[in-house]
């Protein structure tokens, strides 16, 4: 017997334990998540697969090892935000705004940033292999991409952007050097 199951928004509330405040939490709506106490010294990880984050405003959040893989998270505002570790695989992350966001050792694998901002951002090893898809990208400036390894025609593609120029504010790297490109 097949039983199919309707894809249903919940609040995040009701995936959660009742002894905390829901201001607890590092993602605060959504559905299809689950939370795990423990994680990252005592932290909580949060696993958002298929939820809809689209204009959501995490500017300045702590959102270190967070899973949004799936996701639809356009035009959200992500800016200043520690993403250390956090996971956008498979993601729709068209005109989101990274600005000075950290995203060091996150995966990005098969995203997809048509308009996002990476203004200022750091993007130290994070994973990128497959088609993830750079183009449209609105800017790559100040970006710091040391030991991220892209794909050629990923490489030059952003090599290639006008806006791939300038020095990371807060790592001193030069975004052209950390991408590799070509003199």
């Amino acid at each position: 017997m097949n039983i199919f199951m309707p894809f249903i928004t919940l609040p995040l509330s009701l995936f959660l334990s009742p002894c905390l405040p829901l201001s607890q939490f590092k993602i605060q709506r959504g559905g299809a998540s689950s939370s795990s106490q423990g994680y990252s010294g005592g932290a909580y990880k949060v696993i958002t697969r298929g939820v809809n984050l689209d204009r959501s405003n995490f500017e300045g959040k702590n959102l270190k090892g967070v899973a949004f893989q799936q996701s639809i998270v356009r035009d959200a505002n992500f800016r200043n935000t520690n993403l250390r570790g956090a996971t956008f695989f498979d993601a729709t992350l068209d005109g989101t705004d990274f600005t000075g966001a950290d995203m060091t050792q996150s995966n990005i694998e098969l995203a997809q940033l048509n308009r996002a901002i990476l203004k200022d951002t750091i993007l130290k090893e994070v994973y990128v292999v497959g088609n993830t898809l750079f183009e449209g990208v609105a800017t790559i400036e100040n970006s710091d991409w040391t030991d991220t390894q892209l794909r050629k025609d990923q490489r030059m593609y952003l090599c290639a952007l006008e806006s791939a120029k300038g020095t990371n504010p807060k790592t001193g790297a030069d975004t052209r050097e950390s991408l590799m490109c070509p003199e």
